[in-house]
């Protein structure tokens, strides 16, 4: 059966306090309306979605799926009944959903296109449920919802809340819609008002019981720390079963594109960001990696691989970082940057060295090849390559090409000048 989605993703937010749009608040390194997005066109061919506050933001944001467009007239029919005016489904069910839901997930949503029924209500059972409205369900069908500002006490014991998910069928919607009033406090045209049509005209109305903590909404800062806590043990958990070791799971932050392959460990306190992918590889405690690939490498503790980095069979130790820079069989054991630079297999890198590789206006590589020696303390004013087979003094700091088998020293002469730190400071102590 084909099924129509609809992301309803043009409100403002203002209990986020944000300039920003509420949709476009990162989860897990994506932005929510991103992972709802992921989840819907895995289900369906024919997904649009609904923007209005800060629509050319929410457009760029999703830009890679392929999705129809659809501008909600704010000023003229604000809210979520008002959202779906002029919505053309393709398929004869439309499955509506909220882009502040970044936890759900594609076989989350797939079963309201199994389930019979006119309108399909998504219903969440929770044990405090303040502040949502209650659905009274009577016979296996939803009689109503009922705010709460509006239940009696009895009413608000019910524990069943309104998920806030809908699937309607094509010709109710096309029905109901221009039945929708505004005559409320809020002036807004409620989605929630077609339940209520519908079950007057004697349409089935049939629930469907969702799990809470994938359609938990989003609606402040305190909401989206709490999601991203639920994103990231679904992450991990996700990795370990696939073999991943995770040395204290709860202390590593792990964004959703991250990958993993081969037998792979993790400790304390990192942070894996991007579309990192990481091969048999140990990530020692504290590291950062962002957008880079490792494989069969060791890192840290306490390293940083910055974005566009591959490092092969490779160790890099602690307060190492490295920047755009291709290492394969490389060491680089401490206190070293290595920006732009390409390094062959058998080099060691001796703590402290650096590649100067930005001059203020534009970044040079540095090219060093196979069984290189760098001793410590050792700067490379970029562009420079250096052949294989070199050794680089410690202290140096090297302007120029190498060419093989070479040693290069470039150190200033040590120059003495007696009696200048009693000059300098004005005193003796054996005077």
């Amino acid at each position: 059966m084909g099924l129509s989605i609809a992301i309803l993703a043009a409100g403002k937010g203002t209990r986020m306090r944000s300039t920003r749009p509420k949709v476009l608040h990162t989860i897990s390194g994506k932005p929510m309306i991103w992972h709802i997005l992921k989840a819907a066109t895995a289900l369906s061919d024919d997904v649009t979605l609904v923007v209005g506050h800060g629509a050319p933001l929410v457009q760029e944001a999703v830009g890679e799926f392929q999705v129809h467009i659809l501008h909600q007239d704010l000023q003229r029919y604000p809210g979520t009944g008002g959202a779906l005016r002029g919505i053309e489904p393709r398929y004869d069910r439309l499955l509506i959903l909220n882009g502040d839901m970044p936890l759900v997930e594609a076989e989350d949503i797939a079963p309201f296109a199994q389930v019979e029924g006119d309108i399909v209500l998504g219903v969440i059972e929770l044990e405090d449920p303040r502040g949502y409205g209650r659905v009274v369900i009577a016979d296996g069908q939803v009689e109503r919802i009922v705010e709460e500002r509006d239940a009696s006490p009895k009413e608000r014991s019910i524990k069943l809340v309104n998920a806030g998910v809908y699937c309607i069928r094509r010709e109710l919607l096309r029905e109901f819609l221009p039945r929708l009033s505004n005559d409320n406090a809020q002036g807004e045209y409620y989605l929630t008002d077609i339940i209520q049509l519908a079950r007057a005209a004697g349409y089935s109305i049939t629930p469907l019981f969702l799990p809470a903590d994938h359609f938990y909404g989003v609606n402040s800062k305190a909401d989206l720390a709490r999601a991203e806590e639920i994103m990231q043990d679904r992450i991990k958990r996700r990795w370990m079963e696939a073999g991943v070791i995770l040395r204290l799971p709860k202390t590593i932050y792990i964004e959703v594109e991250v990958t993993f392959e081969g037998e792979c460990e993790v400790e304390s306190g990192c942070v894996l960001k991007g579309k990192s992918h990481i091969v048999s590889s140990q990530i020692k405690a504290n590291s950062i990696i962002e957008d880079a690939t490792l494989i069969h490498s060791s890192v840290g503790p306490l390293a940083r691989i910055r974005p566009g980095s591959r490092i092969e069979k490779s160790q890099i130790g602690n307060f190492v970082e490295v920047k755009k820079s291709r290492l394969d069989g490389v060491k680089a054991g401490h206190l070293s940057y290595l920006g732009d630079a390409t390094i062959a297999s058998g080099t060691n890198i001796g703590a402290g060295t650096i590649t100067c590789n930005y001059d203020g206006k534009k970044k040079y590589p540095t090219t060093i090849g196979k069984n290189v020696f760098v001793g410590s303390g050792t700067k490379f004013i970029a562009p420079v390559t250096v052949a294989d087979d070199v050794i680089i003094a410690a202290g140096t700091t090297l302007t120029r090409d190498l060419p093989r088998g070479v040693l290069a020293i470039a150190r200033p002469p040590l120059k003495l000048v007696e009696g200048f730190y009693y000059k300098f400071f004005g005193k003796r102590d054996d005077a």
